[in-house]
């Protein structure tokens, strides 16, 4: 059995006219029938005969003039009446997953029993419903669809709950478990996969399935029935991240904003599938949804929970709703795309373009997370470089530096909010400050107002020992940055300079060290050999000591420049103290600039110098060494 089944063979003998129905039997009719504005002239034995109700109504109309009995409460109304009618009179009808749930609760309403009439409607129906309908998956989503109008008949006769078990089973079963998929559609596998026809190979074959097969077919229930059919299939272990997918189906199929964006994650939908809900229906959906979808990393895309979260603050969903969307994104955030998190502020309490709070909670619930498994501590850069524990946090970092730099041009963004977001991140986060150094670069440009002590207080959040040579060559020549800032990244740039050197000069004695302890092991080595040795070392040891003279001369000079740029500027400010400030503060200005731009240039050209002195006797260095080990190779085989 399968798809329909037709009850009596006899022609039909109804016809409509209008707003009435006649069967035309060939004799008066002597009963009407009402069902809301559609009227049944009928004749009083078939009904009498099958259903004990209608006779009932019947025998109390009798004593009228015109026999009319009102049907008002039938399930289905005047659609279900008409299949009773055929039913009674014994002629030709079919039933159908469309049309059996309706006459399954109008037989009940109308008693239509086997202790009426034998094979009555009540028993054609359930063996249908449970031999045909229960069977296929698209007959039973074809039958559940129709309860929405027959409750709560369908409801009490458990026909809603036989159809939500049938598609949960059907629904929970790995299409991988068996050698073929589930017969969703009807159609007929064989164990090699192809496509049976009367029991016959056809040799056509269906495509693969996935777990997700029916994701489309469940999203055109009704959600309080969808609901039904998810939790039942929860309650059958169904896995967690096939409910997240099929709820994430529902919401793209219902939520304009996620339908118009093909996110990430997301099985696509068919063409023109997209369902008009009203703006308090989408909020009330969006909030079920939230509390239905299981709490765990990973099952849903970092995009599309941002995408949910973006919805929420547009429909203005409930409070807990929005806070659990962003404890969902915190969990995951280091997968997040910077064009993901820029969330417009859709508040008009708020005077910023981005929703930076949003933000900020959603960062606090990740580093809260990160602290609870274990990486609350405070790691060097090698472990921060090397470990792949601490790779979340690092993404993130970039993340975050990313994001500051995208909202520092807005005008309205004031310091303590960046401050306070830029300084969220714990410091064995960011490797590197090149992104922080670049974000209060640009809020710096954007913000040319800003006092002095701002500016200072923002570039306090810079380690300027962890800056490369890139970003500290720009910042020695940023004239945005306090005077202060920029000595430091000069005296930390010749620092790294000197430690580089320190440690190709250590490499060059280790390997110095090494030959001149092998030759010494050898009987064979001539006494030139050895002079040569010992010149090479001193050679070493005295272009090491003039590059250390060097560095000092550098670093003295950089404190005496510190020490002249500090006493020029109280002597401007002591110029300021007269009556014409306002010329004093244009002097200082002016001056202060000329200064920094002529103490920039000087210590770049300086710097340069010493790169290139550092390098050129790095190489000379080399060179000596081969030489003598060219001298030394024919005495090695010896050894």
């Amino acid at each position: 059995m399968g798809g329909s089944m037709k009850l009596s063979s006899k022609p039909d003998a109804f016809t409509r006219r209008g707003q009435a129905w006649f069967c035309t039997t060939g004799l008066p009719s002597d009963v009407i029938v009402e069902v809301g504005e559609i009227s049944f002239h009928l004749h009083k034995f078939p009904l009498l005969s099958k259903s004990p109700i209608l006779g009932r109504l019947i025998e109390e109309n009798s004593d009228q003039d015109e026999c009319i009995i009102k049907l008002s409460d039938i399930p289905g109304g005047a659609k279900s009446f008409e299949l009773v009618a055929r039913f009674c009179y014994g002629v030709k009808i079919e039933l159908s997953p469309a049309n059996i749930v309706h006459l399954r609760c109008a037989a009940e309403y109308l008693q239509m029993t086997e202790e009426t009439a034998a094979d009555n409607l009540i028993n054609q129906a359930e063996t249908f419903f449970n031999q045909a309908v229960l069977r296929s998956w698209k007959d039973s989503l074809e039958a559940l669809k129709t309860c929405d109008v027959l409750l709560p008949h369908a409801e009490d006769l458990h026909i809603a709950k036989r159809c939500v078990e049938s598609l949960s089973a059907k629904a929970s079963i790995d299409p991988d478990l068996f050698g073929w998929p589930v017969s969703e559609h009807g159609a007929m596998l064989s164990p090699e996969g192809s496509v049976l026809w009367n029991g016959i190979s056809t040799g056509a074959k269906l495509g693969n399935f996935s777990s997700n097969w029916w994701y489309d077919d469940a999203s055109s229930l009704s959600f309080p029935t969808y609901k039904r059919l998810i939790s039942t299939m929860e309650s059958r272990g169904a896995k967690e991240e096939i409910i997240a997918g099929s709820l994430m189906y529902y919401a793209k199929k219902c939520l304009p904003g996620l339908n118009r964006r093909q996110s990430k994650g997301l099985v696509a939908l068919p063409l023109n599938s997209a369902i008009t809900l009203s703006e308090e229906e989408q909020r009330h959906l969006l909030e079920d949804i939230d509390r239905m979808l299981p709490l765990q990393r990973g099952l849903v895309s970092t995009n599309v929970l941002l995408w949910l979260l973006r919805t929420a603050m547009i429909l203005k969903v409930n409070r807990a709703c929005i806070s659990n969307l962003e404890k969902r994104v915190g969990m995951q955030l280091d997968k997040a795309t910077l064009e993901d998190l820029l969330l417009p502020n859709f508040s008009y309490t708020m005077d910023t373009l981005y929703n930076v709070e949003c933000v900020r909670r959603i960062l606090d619930h990740f580093l809260e997370m990160d602290q609870t498994t274990g990486g609350s501590g405070s790691p060097c850069l090698d472990d921060v470089m090397a470990s792949p524990s601490l790779a979340p946090i690092t993404a993130v970092a970039k993340l975050i530096d990313g994001y500051l730099a995208e909202i520092a041009p807005d005008i309205n963004l004031k310091p303590p909010k960046f401050e306070s977001l830029a300084a969220a991140l714990p410091e064995y986060a960011r490797p590197l400050d090149d992104g922080l150094y670049r974000a209060i670069d640009v809020y710096l440009k954007a913000h040319s107002s800003l006092p002095e002590s701002e500016r200072e207080q923002l570039c306090r959040l810079i380690d300027c020992q962890k800056l490369s040579l890139e970003a500290c060559t720009h910042a020695a020549q940023n004239e945005r940055l306090p005077l202060r800032v920029v000595v430091q990244v000069l005296f930390f740039e010749q620092l790294q300079l000197r430690t580089s050197i320190a440690g190709c000069l250590m490499v060059s004695d280790n390997l110095e060290g090494g030959s001149s302890r092998t030759l010494r092991g050898s009987d064979a080595i001539a006494t030139s050999g050895e002079a040569g040795a010992s010149w090479v070392t001193a050679a070493a040891v005295r272009e090491n000591q003039a590059l250390r003279a060097g560095m000092d001369s550098m670093r003295l000079r950089l404190a005496e420049l510190e020490r002249e740029c500090s006493g020029m500027r109280q002597d401007i400010r002591k110029l300021g103290g007269g009556k014409d400030s306002g010329w004093a503060a244009r002097v200082q200005r002016v001056f202060s600039l000329k200064m920094k731009l002529q103490m920039c240039s000087t210590d770049e050209g300086k710097m340069s110098e010493q790169h290139r002195s550092a390098a050129a006797k790095l190489e000379k260095l080399q060179a000596k060494v081969s030489k003598h080990k060219k001298h030394t190779s024919p005495l090695m085989p010896e050894l």
